[in-house]
């Protein structure tokens, strides 16, 4: 009998605790928080007692959204649909893949399955469920302590739900944990809106009790503080939340809040040193990418940020360990590629029309030749062919032969064949610079005094401006973006997309911030004019239907997977009409 995957419950302590060991694997030689060791066959009245059960829980939830479905998914529904993705080496053996791919999507797709995100959201459920009464039990769970685990908890679980709305636009919203088969299973479908508010509602609850930071002191330590929610992490979900919501001034607010934090932590690990010392990051806390006025190299903030990874810039990522025999990050490995020659192919690889961009200019997306980020987001295999380099190497250094006339190649290690240990990236603060930047740019109104405009515009533009510069790989630098050339709004709006679309490329933001444009136009023209460039052999059925104001905005969005609605009358009833039923499709796929 096929069980509605929202629901699957949590037996003893079983299904709460399988993946609880990894995140133990990943922060190997730590102190106890990490180490401890789970018993698979307790029931749950015997299991919470103590500080120590709660925390091994809580863990659990970072490992499960570590698994090859979870990432898979955050990889497959924020990049694939997008313009910066099309078909690799080899996607013709997951042929729901192809089918994303081919933005020819029906319910029996494999990757429209959600039991992941709702496993996580249980386990934090959960969690939130027996940690007050742990906190009664265990004299040593203090007060502060309970509410650091009860902000943590929300936070992963708002996450969840915000990757769910943002890619199924209505789901089921559920706050209490499953672990009784009374429960009733069939819960109503929760509109886009009432989910986004509920999740703001929660965040602005807790996130004074998030810690700012976790204890440092060791090397291990040290990455907690990306490698775990803080308060950072809570602040830049607000921040990205509200501009979904269009709430302009919450979106600065919060985004300048985790600007700010990051500006002091810099000054207190860095006192005494500038590191902008030719003014290329405006200001702000960003890893350079140039080695230096003694060398002709750039490429170090991708080394610090991809390849060491935890970077001081980071705000929360999945992290992995580079331990042998501790889990790996097998998404990139499958779908980016690996080792060397034609194995650095994966089943996608960047659209063609990004891989000659930089010679024929016609797309422009990188504004110049200039532009590190081309080199280390792209390889070129050669015959025209290009893979993804962003997450397969572990560095990517541009050499510039000299300093008046650069002459630009790449080089660098890659991980191999299912070795790779690349952390997965959820918000670094060039992410949140450029949200604000967009906050501020829709902030410009007619109804504006000519003064309010023109300071709207100055920090926009000097905030994507500083996120350029830093990738402009001359050693005499020159501004690659010029003030006066985005002199409107409409312009400023395109600037700040182009400018993610650089920066974050392959890091699952692409399709998202297409969507909330088209969200926020009321049409999908600006996304269908970035997608038709990738060459879909289908792309004027697909204009059509992602244009058509019957089902608008449901194109945007995935329809519940099959299986789910069979065994849900609330899905069924409100299944996504931009889609086909998918009941003849005879999909077969091996994703997780």
């Amino acid at each position: 009998m096929k069980q509605n995957h929202i629901y699957n419950k949590v037996k003893g302590l079983v299904g709460l605790m399988l993946l609880a060991p990894l995140s133990a694997l990943l922060f190997s030689g730590c102190d106890d928080f990490f180490d401890v060791e789970p018993q698979d066959k307790i029931t749950l009245e015997k299991f919470w007692n103590e500080k120590s059960d709660v925390d091994n829980v809580l863990m659990g939830c970072y490992s499960a959204m570590q698994s090859y479905g979870m990432i898979s998914r955050m990889m497959i529904w924020g990049e694939f649909r997008s313009d910066n993705v099309n078909k690799g080496v080899g996607t013709h053996n997951d042929v729901s893949l192809e089918r994303v791919l081919e933005e020819n999507i029906d319910p029996s797709n494999a990757y429209t399955a959600w039991n992941e995100f709702y496993g996580v959201i249980n386990r934090c459920n959960t969690v939130m469920l027996y940690a007050p009464q742990v906190a009664a039990k265990d004299p040593a769970y203090s007060p502060s302590e309970l509410s650091a685990t009860i902000a943590e908890a929300t936070a992963i679980r708002s996450l969840c739900y915000f990757y769910l709305i943002r890619t199924f636009c209505n789901v089921p919203y559920i706050t209490t944990a499953y672990i009784d088969d009374t429960q009733e299973r069939d819960v109503p479908v929760s509109s886009f809106d009432d989910v986004l508010d509920s999740l703001i509602v929660s965040l602005e609850r807790v996130k004074g009790d998030a810690l700012t930071r976790y204890p440092s002191g060791t090397s291990e330590k040290a990455i907690y503080n990306t490698a775990r929610i803080t308060r950072d992490a809570i602040h830049a979900m607000l921040c990205e939340m509200y501009l979904w919501k269009k709430d302009y001034d919450n979106c600065v607010k919060y985004a300048d809040l985790v600007i700010d934090a990051k500006k002091e932590r810099y000054k207190e690990e860095h006192a005494g040193y500038n590191m902008d010392t030719d003014n290329r990051l405006n200001g702000y806390p960003l890893a350079l990418d140039w080695a230096g006025r003694s060398s002709y190299f750039f490429g170090s903030a991708y080394s610090n940020i991809f390849g060491s990874g935890n970077a001081e810039e980071s705000i929360f990522e999945l992290t992995f360990s580079s331990n042998s025999g501790m889990l790996r990050n097998g998404p990139v490995n499958t779908f980016y590629g690996f080792g060397a020659g034609n194995d650095l192919q994966g089943f996608v690889a960047p659209s063609s029309f990004l891989g000659t961009d930089v010679e024929d200019k016609t797309y422009a997306v990188f504004n110049n030749e200039y532009d590190s980020r081309y080199y280390e987001n792209i390889r070129s295999v050669g015959n025209s062919v290009y893979s993804i380099a962003k997450y397969v190497f572990t560095s990517r250094l541009v050499s510039v032969s000299t300093p008046t006339k650069p002459q630009v190649a790449s080089v660098g290690s890659t991980y191999s064949k299912d070795n790779n240990q690349s952390n997965w990236i959820i918000y670094r603060l060039s992410d949140i610079m450029l949200l604000k930047a967009e906050a501020l740019v829709e902030k410009m109104d007619n109804a504006n005094e000519a003064e309010v405009n023109t300071r709207l515009r100055q920090q926009a533009f000097a905030l994507v401006n500083a996120v350029n510069k830093r990738s402009v790989c001359q050693t005499t630098l020159t501004d690659t973006l010029v003030y006066r050339d985005y002199n409107t709004k409409a312009k400023l709006q395109t600037l700040v997309m182009q400018e993610r679309q650089r920066e974050l490329m392959f890091e699952g933001k692409r399709w998202y911030d297409l969507v909330r444009r088209s969200l926020r136009d009321g049409n999908a023209d600006y996304l269908v004019s970035c997608i038709s460039q990738k060459g879909l052999e289908n792309v004027s059925l697909v204009s059509n239907r992602m244009k058509s104001m019957k089902t608008w905005p449901g194109q945007l969005f995935l329809p519940y997977n099959l299986d789910e609605t069979k065994v849900s009358e609330n899905l069924a009833k409100n299944q996504n009409p931009a889609y086909p039923s998918g009941e003849d499709s005879s999909i077969k796929t091996s994703a997780n």
